[in-house]
């Protein structure tokens, strides 16, 4: 195989193809081109770094890195606005009060109640809040039950911090903390997720599936990645090492 920074133009439909997945998950306001611009940064960042081994294939490692470029290009446009941070936060803060008193995953019912607001109301609150996404399940490997191929987190991580053994200790540790999160999920949600980050369903076809709405769909989302939020922050994980994400995209 030619090194890498020969051949950088092979690997640019993989930047493209890596940015279109992220920006459908993504506000109309964030560009493509300003995605691909990261992303081709993180590919010759890959290129430079890249030692070629038995067990690491060149686009593996560049995937990660990838994504890691544009996921950091979005955290420094903070593309959020401010009002959909505050409706998830107080989300958030809803099912973290409620998980520590009743000791489970608090109902819908119960999370609006805590809200002090109407079922509906909650309902579209969490519609509004959808742009606090995403837990990049892929990213973080095969949490129920796939086989993680080159979307394994743990080999991200390492990429991204360049194999710094306390950040790999600690993305270690991260990882397990996320898929404790997720196991932790109701079930309905947590086939949400699979159907939507694993399986690669769009909402159409997973409404369809679970008989819902493609709005139901949007809000059971916003409510499973609150969940995860509140989960991973309980256990002091307000940063992903190697990019201090968790706050910006889960």
């Amino acid at each position: 195989m030619p090194h890498p920074e020969d051949s950088l133009a092979d690997y640019a439909p993989l930047v493209r193809k890596l940015a279109l997945q992220l920006l459908a998950r993504l506000p109309a306001s964030v560009e493509l081109d300003d995605l691909i611009q990261a992303g081709m940064i993180g590919l010759l960042d890959a290129a430079r770094r890249y030692q070629e081994t038995a067990d690491a294939q060149f686009e593996t490692y560049a995937t990660s890195r990838i994504r890691g470029a544009m996921l950091d290009e979005l955290r420094n446009q903070d593309w959020l606005p401010r009002s959909v941070r505050s409706k998830a936060k107080r989300i958030e803060q809803a099912v973290a009060h409620l998980g520590q008193r009743l000791m489970r995953a608090p109902t819908e019912s119960e999370i609006a109640a805590q809200l002090d607001m109407p079922l509906n109301e909650y309902h579209e609150m969490l519609y509004d809040a959808q742009g606090v996404q995403i837990v990049h399940y892929e990213d973080f490997g095969a949490e129920s039950g796939g086989d993680g191929g080159d979307s394994d987190w743990s080999n991200g991580a390492a990429a991204s911090s360049g194999a710094n053994p306390l950040d790999n200790l600690l993305a270690g540790d991260f990882r397990q903390v996320l898929v404790e999160a997720i196991d932790a999920l109701p079930d309905r949600e947590k086939l949400l997720l699979s159907l939507y980050y694993e399986q690669g369903l769009n909402l159409k076809e997973i409404g369809a599936i679970m008989e819902v709405t493609e709005a139901r769909v949007c809000q059971l989302r916003s409510q499973a990645t609150a969940r995860l939020r509140a989960y991973m922050h309980s256990q002091s994980w307000r940063e992903m090492p190697g990019h201090g994400l968790l706050a910006q995209v889960v």
